[in-house]
């Protein structure tokens, strides 16, 4: 038989005695209502947080896994999994020693085995791994609880690269899953986070069950960003994937949900007068929205092309599509962001209020465009970028360009954006996407600011001159020095145009106001911490 959410907090009501007695044994039994928190926040299809950059399977990942270190509310790296750690007096070998109390969810102890297995994997696929891999002389456990990282020459950024929260974050796996080559999906769920991946509720295209992990030991210090003490409050967290935005909201005024990530900005008015609901924002430092293109496929294979849609790009048009309260938005054109450490302004003579679609038209005549199919991926589950999406095709098609639509819900379009093939076999011409503008303060980790070819992101673009210049970013230090790196980067950047930018803005969360201690940080929304009056 089949039991529904609702028949299960039907059962904790029943319960509700269970909550006076220890956690332990609580656990065993079903988790009431009160302890039971209903979160709407995105299509989840992939699991492996190393398989695909998602951000969907990111926050999965953060609940159910654990990592080496973790950024702090300053953004700064702390200790997670790792209890003691320390360097050589030459910078070359970093030894960590992990603290105790560390097990999977099967039972299993987690050792530097586990660790060592984990890193050489993401280390495939994620641009600060690659560099660490680049980097390492060796990377081996000395015993279960110890291992190094011997390097050919010193990397300053280590702590800083384990500690990102960029995708695909360095997430430790049990070493049988971590053996496995980062282009094949890990088909298991157990980590050694303070959340346990529940197999048996698992509705896929419905929803997700994640339960409290009573064993898990956190670590001492008091919550604080992604780092301190991972303390769980609630017994059970429900994923409910309702790719319908009236519905979702329907649910959340209900009570159904408690949770929604990335309300539509026509529902701000009706969140705020609803005496149950708030909105928050989690991510002060906001989203940079930008578009992929396929670089390897016509026509954005041809530099003119790509540069054609820098100039098309009317950034106010745009993001009034999706927010149209300006003051939730306001313009970027450095690939650093708006209001950054790294913003600036070189080489960005391009951006012009309104665009500019004659030279835009004119650039694509130069780049030889003959009619080509553009295939612009449209992601229905996604409000915003769905917007966009049809803004993008209607202004494609008054200069001119054959473009047309793709629908899908986004675990389809996560799915489809890997095809590196022509729009005849599946592949794509364009995509909408976004991340934290924080994210995109580091272009050691981040992929999005990669331009490695075949080898990065999705789009790949290449430019070797890009990527000499990334490559020094891990040996600069001092700030100023890497804001000189910045200009020069951002110079090379806007003449191959490997993203265009279509607008920066501040995305509250809207959860009921029984829903308290979420933790905000870039990106990314912990389960921890938060609990349910």
């Amino acid at each position: 038989m089949t039991i529904s959410r609702r028949d299960l907090i039907k059962m904790g009501v029943a319960a509700g005695t269970a909550i006076s007695i220890p956690s332990v044994l609580r656990a065993q039994t079903a988790p009431t209502a009160a302890r039971t928190v209903g979160m709407v926040m995105g299509d989840l299809r992939v699991f492996d947080p190393i398989f695909t950059t998602a951000t969907e399977t990111a926050n999965h990942a953060l609940a159910i896994y654990d990592t080496l270190f973790a950024l702090d509310s300053k953004l700064m790296p702390q200790p997670q999994m790792v209890g003691k750690w320390g360097v050589s007096d030459d910078k070359k070998t970093y030894t960590f020693e992990l603290r105790d109390g560390l097990g999977w969810h099967d039972g299993t102890p987690v050792t530097a085995g586990d660790c060592v297995g984990s890193i050489h994997r993401w280390g495939q696929v994620d641009p600060g791994g690659q560099l660490i891999m680049e980097r390492a002389k060796d990377i081996s456990k000395k015993d279960d609880q110890t291992f190094t990282i011997a390097l050919k020459e010193p990397l300053g950024v280590l702590t800083d690269i384990l500690a990102k929260v960029s995708t695909p974050c360095p997430f430790i796996m049990r070493e049988k899953d971590a053996n496995r080559p980062a282009t094949e999906q890990v088909t298991t769920n157990i980590g050694s986070g303070p959340f346990k991946f529940n197999e048996a509720l698992a509705r896929p295209g419905a929803s997700f069950t994640y339960d409290l992990n009573e064993r898990y030991e956190p670590r001492k210090e008091a919550p604080d960003g992604l780092a301190g003490g991972k303390i769980v409050k609630v017994d059970r967290v429900i994923w409910d994937n309702i790719s319908d935005q009236q519905t979702a909201f329907a649910a959340l005024q209900s009570g159904e949900v408690d949770f929604l990530s990335g309300p539509p900005a026509d529902f701000y008015s009706a969140i705020e007068s609803d005496p149950n609901l708030e909105l928050q924002v989690l991510n002060k430092s906001g989203d940079v929205y930008f578009m992929r293109m396929n670089c390897l496929q016509k026509p954005f294979d041809n530099v003119k092309a790509r540069q054609a849609m820098l100039h098309l790009i009317d950034q106010a048009a745009f993001m009034r599509a999706v927010f149209p309260n300006p003051e939730y938005t306001q313009a970027v054109t450095s690939i650093f962001g708006t209001g950054m450490l790294y913003s600036n302004d070189e080489n960005t003579g391009w951006y012009k209020k309104g665009g500019d679609p004659e030279k835009a038209k004119q650039l694509f005549q130069e780049a030889g465009y003959a009619g080509e199919k553009v295939v612009i991926l449209q992601p229905t589950s996604w409000a915003e970028a769905d917007a966009i999406a049809q803004l993008l095709a209607a202004t494609l098609r008054k200069i001119g360009i054959n473009a047309e639509l793709a629908p899908s819900d986004w675990g389809g379009i996560v799915a489809r954006r890997a095809n590196k093939g022509p729009v005849e076999n599946g592949g794509w011409s364009i995509f909408i996407t976004s991340e934290s503008a924080y994210e995109r303060s580091d272009p050691v980790g981040n992929p999005t600011l990669g331009a490695n070819g075949e080898k990065g992101w999705y789009g790949w673009p290449n430019s070797d001159e890009y990527e000499a210049l990334r490559a020094k970013w891990a040996d600069v230090e001092m700030p100023e020095e890497r804001k000189a790196l910045a200009r020069k980067m951002q110079q090379v950047y806007w003449n191959f145009v490997g993203t265009v930018l279509l607008g920066q803005a501040v995305s509250p969360i809207v959860r009921r106001k029984t829903l308290t201690g979420l933790i905000g940080m870039p990106g990314l929304v912990p389960m921890w911490n938060m609990e349910k009056a």
